[in-house]
């Protein structure tokens, strides 16, 4: 059984198609990249995922969990973390404190322990401080922990949202363009971060990009789309010489 089961979805805005009976399936331990132009509908299906939208018809499984019945505030329960195309930090908050935000669906103390700090809650806030700091470890932010969001890089806010989808302990982690705004050199880091996150962490990750060299070096399957539609499915290679996905991107040639 597949962790992701996408099926047949379909999403209307009025008279306009979003999303056209779209399936596909993630496996677990897999890198799966979904690529393809502007207005593609790519971002929709994470959307569509984390509950910010309805679809027309189909279904969305994860890990046995009916999606379509969960209300958006339910879905990091299940086990499912992203990232966004424009960064949602808070920006008057330390790197530790976002990080923390990020433990807040493990939260099992009630309001009345948390105001008399019992040993409960002592015990939850030290595990959770230990994960925030494993995070801080791995993406190497121990330079920025104690800085406010506001006054960071682009570059180092980008890798502090990866920390704190990684900071929910996710099954699945949604990443929508983490390579968009970065360097060179930032993006090479992201390549190994997210090699590693499948490996050293056994995350599965869902991934939305342009940049098909990072595609390429990290993907397991690539889902191109167009129009709302699947265009193709296969390894990088395969999307990448395929006649359907190349008109797509350049348009056809004579």
């Amino acid at each position: 059984m597949s962790l992701l089961d996408f099926q047949n979805v379909t999403l209307k805005f009025g008279g306009l198609v979003a999303v056209n009976d779209l399936s596909f399936s993630v496996e677990e331990g897999e890198v799966f990249a979904i690529v393809g132009p502007n207005g593609a509908g790519k971002s929709t299906v994470f959307n569509l995922i984390s509950r910010f939208y309805d679809p027309y018809a189909g279904s969305i499984q994860f890990d046995g969990h009916d999606l379509l019945r969960s209300k958006a505030s339910g879905v990091a329960t299940f086990g499912v973390a992203r990232t966004f195309q424009n960064i949602e930090l808070f920006d008057h908050a330390t790197v530790l404190q976002n990080l923390l935000v990020g433990r807040h669906r493990h939260r099992s103390t009630n309001l009345l322990s948390e105001l008399f700090f019992t040993p409960s809650v002592r015990k939850q806030e030290i595990q959770n401080r230990h994960m925030v700091e494993e995070v801080i470890d791995f993406l190497d932010l121990q330079p920025y922990r104690d800085s406010l969001i506001a006054g960071l890089p682009y570059g180092v806010r980008k890798v502090v949202e990866l920390g704190r989808a990684l900071a929910t302990g996710p099954k699945l982690l949604l990443l929508d363009e983490p390579a968009s705004g970065l360097s060179v050199e930032e993006t090479t880091d992201m390549r190994w971060w997210i090699d590693d996150i499948r490996r050293q962490m056994g995350i599965t990750v869902l991934m939305v990009e342009h940049d098909m060299g990072l595609v390429s070096s990290v993907s397991d399957r690539v889902l191109a789309m167009a129009d709302g539609a699947r265009l193709a499915l296969g390894t990088p290679k395969e999307v990448q010489s395929d006649p359907a996905v190349i008109e797509a991107y350049l348009g056809h040639v004579a």
